[in-house]
């Protein structure tokens, strides 16, 4: 990844000053998913703080995606509900959910290697689009000017990550930080007011982590928005978090701040094992 401990590059100007947007709270309301006998989330609830950097944390197996899978949209909670703000995300579509203010950056990288950078993240963009497709089919003036002025923004996006030197090469030549980058830069396309990363970290060496702990910072002070990652890498969650939600076996047994939920008896036994498991 880039060296980030130059300045960061200015942030791209949103259609209000970033200080002026409303950001409300994601809410998680006793959200229950079951999968046939297995209950994968039981009645869990946690709220992300506007501007806050909330992590989700837990052992494999714990329910982390499920959650993530819940709020944007991809599945329908049994029970429960998640909100944002006054918008009710439950049983909406992921497109919806991306329309009301819900980015989210995957595990997997997703991109199309082939096509460039721009391309990748203006395929964010394309959610906040109004023309239909024989508008663009006819590229009529209105339709091409909207397109430009999407293009200028997934630029200064791009500028903003550090990756704006890349814009016209393909996004599969690039080195895997970068292509992180272009992950997050789509993610961020759609102008969401809470963006959602699911280990962001993972694949980095310590170097790369300690560049994206200092991106996701930039991130959320620099658009002014709440970030909700997963993450094993609890040097990254504990450095840069303001709080942290832990679940295991699909029930929440810690909410708090990093210095409190790290020394939470629940959470140690959680990642480490009891006394007793540890001495059969």
């Amino acid at each position: 990844m880039p060296d980030t401990t130059h300045p960061a590059p200015d942030a791209p100007a949103a259609d209000a000053p970033a200080g002026a947007r409303e950001i409300p709270t994601l809410a998680v309301e006793d959200v229950t998913v079951r999968f046939g006998g297995i209950v994968a989330l039981d009645a869990v609830s946690f709220s992300v703080a506007p501007r806050s950097i909330h992590a989700l944390i837990g052992p494999n197996g714990a329910g982390k995606s499920t959650c993530f899978n819940a709020v944007t949209g991809i599945y329908r909670p049994t029970s429960g509900r998640v909100t944002l703000g006054d918008a009710v995300l439950t049983d909406t579509p992921p497109h919806e959910v991306a329309r009301l203010g819900v980015g989210r950056a995957f595990q997997n990288l997703a991109l199309v290697g082939g096509s460039s950078v721009l391309d990748n993240v203006m395929l964010g963009r394309y959610s906040l689009t109004k023309g239909g497709f024989l508008s663009y089919g006819l590229r009529l003036p209105r339709t091409m000017k909207a397109e430009r002025r999407h293009g200028e923004r997934a630029a200064e996006i791009c500028d903003f990550l550090g990756i704006g030197a890349h814009l016209h090469r393909p996004a599969g030549v690039l080195s895997y930080g970068d292509q992180k980058r272009v992950d997050i830069a789509r993610a961020l396309a759609v102008e969401p007011t809470v963006l959602l990363l699911d280990e962001p970290a993972a694949g980095m060496n310590a170097s790369e982590t300690a560049d994206l702990a200092r991106l996701i910072r930039d991130i959320s002070e620099g658009l002014s928005i709440s970030i909700l990652l997963v993450e094993h890498d609890m040097g990254l969650v504990m450095g840069i978090a303001d709080r942290v939600t832990v679940l295991d076996f699909g029930r929440l047994i810690a909410d708090d701040t990093p210095a409190v939920v790290q020394k939470d008896p629940a959470v140690i036994r959680a990642y480490l094992g009891s006394v007793e498991e540890e001495s059969a």
